[in-house]
């Protein structure tokens, strides 16, 4: 995916700004900075751009817990805030960036202003090259310097506490704010796939989605197995479930799989459902309590209503259900079971 070109612009620096990338700060800081011209600034504080930064990458580090690997301390911040400030992993986007842009708390601010150090002016290192023998501190103080002329058609200038947008740079950002984000995101996506190679949907983990599905056909799935039933055991408390009272569950939680499908969702406890939050399941105390129940919802609905959409979702795991009609054990687990396991190693507890 390329940037759009301008014919007095020069875009190829800006595309250049993201070669030899070895973290995130790139994508998120022009991201904040198309987010802030967006709004009309164009004079932007550099704490309301870090406040950005972090709020941009909240959800993907706190709920989904994608690894950014070990090089990129955006991560870290986003943990470190996420104690510092005693907030929830669900915050709003625009609370949290309320809260950061206006931090009194020392070490919230030492936090987000330690990407000063470095992403403001490498960030313009395509448009001012570094001179051979040129030391860091002096490199970094010629870009300040050059910049606040707007020298070589530089994006913006730099100052101690703020950034301004080069006025040539403007109309261009402005009419391509969506193309560039989603350039941006494009290739932060390619670039944490590489540091999450098994983990799946890392382009849908980069935003927090609006609002989360209701359910509503997965529960109409299950009320189906309660009305035959009459009660099912909770897997986890062994507590008994009505279709009148019952949480729906991700087995695998949702921030690691981000979907909804039926062969990952069961009926459990409403009071444990809230404790268990996105934990994960232990396999060998609750695998074959999991299937058992999965194995005789599906007959149960494919009984009564063999034409339902959600019994297709079950092709993912078991590609010849339809044809060869056996729900196997051994092939579930073998689906099942990485899934948690790379689960725990990126991050999800065990309750």
């Amino acid at each position: 995916m390329n940037i759009p070109h301008s014919y007095n612009l020069p875009t190829p620096k800006l595309a250049a700004a993201f070669s030899n990338t070895s973290a995130t700060y790139k994508f998120y800081w022009l991201i904040s900075i198309i987010e802030s011209v967006e709004q009309g600034s164009t004079t932007i504080p550099k704490q309301h751009l870090f406040a950005r930064m972090i709020a941009n990458a909240w959800y993907t580090v706190n709920y989904f817990h994608v690894s950014f690997g070990k090089q990129d301390l955006i991560q870290s911040a986003v943990q470190s805030i996420l104690q510092i400030e005693n907030l929830t992993v669900d915050i709003r986007k625009s609370a949290l960036f309320e809260i950061l842009e206006n931090s009194g708390n020392s070490q919230a601010k030492k936090t987000l202003w330690h990407f000063n150090k470095n992403v403001p002016h490498w960030f313009l290192s395509p448009w001012f090259p570094k001179a051979a023998g040129e030391s860091d501190g002096d490199y970094k103080k010629r870009i300040y310097k050059s910049s606040q002329v707007f020298e070589n058609d530089s994006l913006y200038a730099l100052h101690e506490e703020s950034i301004t947008i080069n006025p040539a740079w403007i109309p261009y950002l402005q009419s391509n704010a969506k193309i560039l984000k989603d350039f941006c995101y494009w290739n932060l996506a390619l670039f944490l796939q590489v540091r999450n190679p098994i983990v799946p949907d890392i382009i849908g983990k980069l935003i927090k989605p609006a609002l989360r599905g209701t359910l509503t056909n997965q529960r109409n799935y299950w009320n189906i197995v309660f009305k035959e039933l009459g009660t099912i055991d909770c897997i986890f408390t062994d507590n008994k479930l009505s279709v009148q009272k019952y949480a729906l569950d991700h087995f695998i939680p949702h921030g690691f799989v981000s979907h909804d499908l039926i062969w990952n969702l069961i009926p459990i406890d409403t009071s444990f459902n809230s404790k268990k939050s996105d934990s994960l399941p232990s396999m060998n105390k609750h695998f074959d309590k999991f299937f058992n129940l999965q194995k005789t919802a599906y007959e149960i609905v494919s009984n009564q209503q063999p034409k339902n959409k959600l019994l297709e979702e079950y092709l993912t795991v078991f590609p010849t259900l339809e044809n060869a009609g056996h729900f196997e054990y051994g092939r579930f687990k073998e689906n099942i079971q990485p899934l948690v396991v790379i689960a725990g190693n990126n991050g999800f507890a065990y309750f």
